[in-house]
């Protein structure tokens, strides 16, 4: 693919996964065998963004959905860690490079959200910083290697938004969702528990902590499965649960509700789910992973 054009390196290759081409290979090649195809072709999934260590296995069974001979532009919704964001923001690069092969940004796609006005650009800075984007990128490369050259990304910056925001941006992207030709990733983990990530939500009737946060993200994925966006907001405004992607899970919500208005019939699925570690103490930390994809009827 061509380099013209602005270039955002992979920062956290060599950290969060292997610089090496042929060893990330491998590795995604292992945890996709171990993962079946039984939900393709996928109009979206949802996956976490971590080390590839902790989640790279989980993370496959959402990537197995994906079928490249029907799909031909990726939009990458992730949350922003490190910059207080109250709307939606594109990247400043054209060519977003992984250890696999380059990915080029659609720029059609691209002038289309930026004549919304609803959308900021990000800093370089901001760019090469945020994992959320980057950790679905050589996944991406993966699941799209056979038509390495037909297909573009749309990476989207999603900051925290209100719950009409995430209502507008549904609105807005319920017109690409609608499309076959395009998969929406949602990049998100689920429970950040423990005293670092100042949540400690404990239902000891449940048993051992890890199995409440087990009991608590599931609940969470019921109400996902169920596709309601208000249902969702409550479960986050009751519980608290410290969903990272939880706005761009919100917006996909959303965008299917819109769909729905047209009777188009969906369903969402999660395959797999995993902790970082079992929490047996209070002293514990552990982050979860889920992974999932939407299928249109």
């Amino acid at each position: 693919m061509s380099n013209r054009g602005t270039c955002r390196d992979a920062k956290h290759a060599g950290a969060w996964y292997s610089a090496s081409g042929a060893q990330l290979n491998a590795q995604l090649e292992g945890w996709l065998s171990h993962a079946n195809s039984s939900f393709r072709p996928a109009r979206a999934i949802i996956a976490p963004h971590a080390g590839y260590t902790y989640c790279g296995a989980c993370a496959a069974h959402a990537y197995k959905q994906v079928d490249p001979t029907i799909t031909r532009r990726v939009f990458i919704l992730g949350p922003s860690h490190h910059v207080a964001l109250s709307r939606c923001a594109l990247s400043p690069a054209e060519v977003y490079k992984t250890p696999l092969y380059d990915l080029r940004i659609d720029q059609k796609v691209y002038a289309e959200l930026g004549k919304t006005g609803m959308f900021d650009r990000m800093a370089q800075k901001t760019d090469l910083e945020e994992h959320s984007i980057e950790m679905h990128l050589p996944y991406t490369a993966k699941a799209m290697e056979s038509r390495r050259d037909d297909f573009t990304i749309v990476p989207v910056l999603v900051g925290a938004l209100s719950e009409s925001k995430e209502q507008e941006y549904g609105r807005l992207f319920s017109k690409y969702l609608a499309d076959p030709t395009n998969l929406f990733v949602i990049s998100s983990d689920f429970c950040h528990w423990g005293q670092r990530f100042n949540y400690t939500y404990y239902d000891d009737a449940q048993g051992e902590i890890y199995r409440s946060i087990e009991h608590l993200d599931k609940m969470g994925m019921r109400i996902i499965e169920s596709l309601d966006p208000i249902l969702f907001t409550n479960y986050l405004k009751k519980y608290r649960n410290t969903i990272c992607g939880r706005h761009p899970i919100g917006v996909l919500l959303n965008a299917v509700a819109e769909l729905r208005k047209n009777e188009i019939d969906m369903s969402f699925t999660f395959l797999n789910y995993a902790q970082s570690s079992e929490c047996r103490t209070m002293d514990d930390s552990s982050v979860s992973y889920a992974a999932g994809a939407l299928v249109v009827h």
